[in-house]
């Protein structure tokens, strides 16, 4: 009987040895049996990647994505878990019932391991115990219209609420910072399309809910968690809030650091996401703001939807960027230092940090082999989501994708899914648990 069931060879640095789905041997030089062995050469090894930010919209609106397909996209892009979000699903994950319908099939369908978002909105705080005992990750809330009747968004006396709720069983709250009341203070744009988007959701609106969101994090004691940031002013009101000792973290996109409100106004709805893309001052500003160390958390902000639904007039097309296969490598083409954003910070943050986030023996063998001597050009044909719709269509990435493995298992390699994939992983779901 072999000792390990992979042995990972790596010229100038130890040997790991994987067993049983876990990290068991980090050596300078392994000299077991194994039944597979990987020689990296110059190909560089991460950890998996944590995409702690999708919607796969399952169940309810499936034809929208899935857990199938959006699973074998996100493992393609080098992650090894996700954390879903309690909507685009129908029912929305607002209530324990809505938790476990929606774990179960993720456990049916699911190529790697994932975690669940509960929601957060007005009146379900006596849900929240509940969720929590499930072993939800986090709540999220939207302080601006989500889009969706099912999921209204929540005033501040709302916010204050649920954080206490959500304080009180150690869950963070995350939020989607943008004030309604500071956007339905402002006039109507001039224009319908693509630049009267613009002028509607401005920075300030960002600001101002992010301000909101920090004072009842420090009121309450509950943990915050800003998604998508768009803005370095964003930053800056965050900054000030851990200044003085609020326990809040900081996510921004890719589509934030690689697009700008051109390329959504050249590209049409298929770019159309809230906040909306800046200007290419801000994205530089946002940039450094990053390269200082100054956000926490990288995530995809995966928002899919139907073909038709990007059609027509821009006003009405559905607000979302598909980018789970391709927004972490496009990262890691321009920031490969940061890769801490992308593993450990959102296993810390997200309560997987017993399991996830760093190569380490005794937790479970996900890593993701990049080459960063080829490229990539992004097409449609490479798309493995359920609709092959994507701003990123058209965009090289300086590194590829060669293989993911979860839980010591290949999922993704040379450019396609290993027909095992269908054999779903045992128990890939992922409740939150706090490191001590």
């Amino acid at each position: 009987m072999a000792d390990f069931d992979l042995i990972l060879r790596r010229e100038n640095d130890t040997d790991i040895g994987v067993a049983d789905g876990l990290f068991v041997a980090i050596e300078p030089e392994i000299s077991g049996s194994c039944r597979f062995e990987i020689v990296l050469g110059d190909r560089k090894l991460f950890p998996g990647f944590i995409d702690a930010h999708v919607h796969f919209n399952e169940p309810g609106r499936a034809e929208w994505e899935g857990f199938e397909t959006g699973s074998r996209a996100l493992a393609a892009g080098g992650g090894t878990v996700f954390c879903d979000m309690p909507l685009n699903s129908s029912p929305p994950v607002v209530d324990a019932a809505a938790f476990e319908q929606k774990r179960k099939i993720g456990e049916e369908k699911s190529c790697i391991d994932f975690a669940l978002w509960g929601g957060l909105i007005p009146g379900n705080q006596r849900e929240i115990p509940a969720m929590a005992e499930l072993g939800a990750i986090g709540l999220k809330a939207f302080m601006a219209d989500s889009g969706l009747d099912e999921f209204p968004w929540v005033t501040p006396d709302d916010l204050r609420e649920g954080m206490k709720a959500a304080a009180a069983v150690n869950l963070p709250v995350a939020v989607h910072a943008e004030s309604q009341a500071y956007l339905a203070s402002l006039p109507q744009p001039d224009e319908t399309g693509v630049k009267g988007f613009l002028q509607s959701r401005p920075i300030a609106a960002e600001v101002e809910a992010i301000r909101i969101a920090c004072e009842l994090s420090g009121e309450t004691g509950c943990a915050l968690h800003i998604v998508h940031v768009s803005s370095a002013e964003g930053v800056n009101e965050v900054e000030k809030a851990k200044g003085i000792g609020v326990d809040v973290t900081i996510e921004t996109c890719p589509h934030y650091l690689f697009f700008c409100d051109k390329d959504m106004i050249d590209l049409g709805a298929v770019a159309k996401c809230a906040p909306p893309l800046r200007s290419p001052h801000e994205v530089g500003a946002l940039i450094s703001k990053l390269v200082a160390g100054s956000i926490d958390t990288i995530g995809s902000d995966h928002s899919p939807a139907l073909p038709e639904m990007k059609g027509g007039e821009f006003a009405e097309a559905w607000g979302g960027i598909s980018g789970c296969q391709h927004a972490f490598p496009a990262f890691l083409s321009k920031f490969p230092d940061f890769v801490d954003l992308l593993t450990i910070n959102p296993a810390a943050r997200m309560g997987l940090a017993h399991r996830k986030g760093s190569i380490e023996t005794g937790k479970d063998a996900d890593f993701t082999i990049v080459d960063f001597s080829k490229t990539e050009a992004i097409a449609k044909e490479s798309l493995l989501y359920r609709h092959p719709i994507s701003a990123w269509i058209g965009r090289e990435m300086q590194c590829r994708i060669e293989m993911t493995f979860c839980r010591g298992r290949q999922v993704y390699g040379s450019g396609r899914i290993p027909s095992t994939q269908q054999q779903n992983l045992c128990s890939p779901y992922l409740a939150r648990q706090e490191l001590t």
